[in-house]
């Protein structure tokens, strides 16, 4: 005889834990799943499952299924600099994975609306993302960091020209997708101080910010400029990362200082936050990077050192 004792027992065999509210009358039965933490398909397989489940048993001619997933909190880490072209983009993609090797459950945004690179650095051009609702799904990878950027959802080389309020609405969607378990978000910021830094700080305050820039006067200006924005806003700063700091020659072993040395390090004990890292300058990580196979997978020095960047910033999370 099919009752409610029953149709729990037929149920924990295909959804242990995740099934309540159960009614049955009628040959009717309808029950609410907990989907929290699972994609699209996963959703679709344990609804298929437990539909056929049920209607294996007498007197069950119908199911109705509603399913309910629990709001994951999810922190917000802006990755940003005060200028173009100080490597903001590859050390957002590096310290996405690191923090993954570390498991965390982590997810990347490309909030550089106009100029995104995370398609390449992830090794993920060309795809795509679906749809669930409203919300966009993120695009999987071979480093198991889901990723959203406009570079996939534009053409190849298509000139982004947007306006202010366009791009913080591109932002929103990117943001506001389907991440399923993930629980921090780095946030791949655009150089400056525009639009789309105000539009994150309003409507997505992150829970902190990490600053790159590299040893040079001109760069270490720009990123105080980006210290202040995020002080305006009253977002922690996590700290600074000293990108292209020193190259070492290929042939002699010489160490040189094409951008100076040690700027961010001082600048950071100036303005008092912590000093996060220092990544050398390296043709080995400019290429690992445009073939879309980010250096913080290798175990080796450039590895490393993005591994124990990550490793700081993931103790200043726990430690909030």
């Amino acid at each position: 005889m099919t009752d409610i004792t029953s149709i729990e027992a037929a149920l924990d065999s295909v959804a242990k834990g995740r099934f309540s509210a159960i009614k049955f009358a009628g040959g009717r039965v309808s029950l609410v799943l907990n989907v929290g933490g699972l994609d699209v398909r996963d959703r679709g397989q344990i609804e298929i499952a437990v539909k056929g489940r049920l209607l294996e048993m007498d007197g069950v001619e119908t199911v109705d299924v509603a399913m309910t997933a629990e709001k994951v909190e999810r922190r917000l880490i802006a990755v940003a600099s005060g200028k173009g072209g100080v490597g903001k983009s590859t050390l957002s993609a590096n310290l996405a994975i690191a923090m993954q090797i570390l498991g965390r459950k982590v997810g990347m945004v490309d909030a550089d609306i106009y100029g995104p690179s995370q398609p390449r650095l992830l090794h993920c051009e060309g795809r795509r993302p679906e749809a669930e609702g409203k919300q966009l799904i993120p695009v999987p990878n071979d480093y198991d960091v889901p990723v959203l950027s406009m570079g996939h959802l534009a053409k190849p080389g298509q000139a982004i020209a947007w306006r202010g309020p366009m791009a913080g609405k591109a932002l929103d969607q990117l943001i506001d997708a389907h991440w399923g378990d993930v629980e921090e978000l780095i946030v791949d910021m655009p150089p400056g101080t525009g639009d789309v830094q105000l539009s994150m700080m309003q409507h997505h305050k992150p829970v902190g910010a990490v600053i790159v820039s590299t040893p040079q006067d001109l760069a270490l200006m720009d990123a105080t400029r980006a210290v202040d924005l995020f002080n305006q806003a009253k977002i922690p700063i996590i700290g600074m990362v000293e990108n292209m700091a020193g190259y070492q020659c290929p042939h002699c072993g010489e160490v040189s200082d094409p951008f100076g040395a040690g700027g961010a390090e001082a600048a950071a004990r100036t303005m008092g936050m912590p000093f996060l890292g220092r990544i050398p300058l390296d043709i080995e990580i400019r290429k690992s990077s445009d073939g879309g196979t980010p250096p913080a997978c290798a175990d080796d020095d450039h590895g490393r050192a993005f591994r124990e960047i990550a490793k700081k910033l993931a103790t200043w999370l726990d430690n909030q």
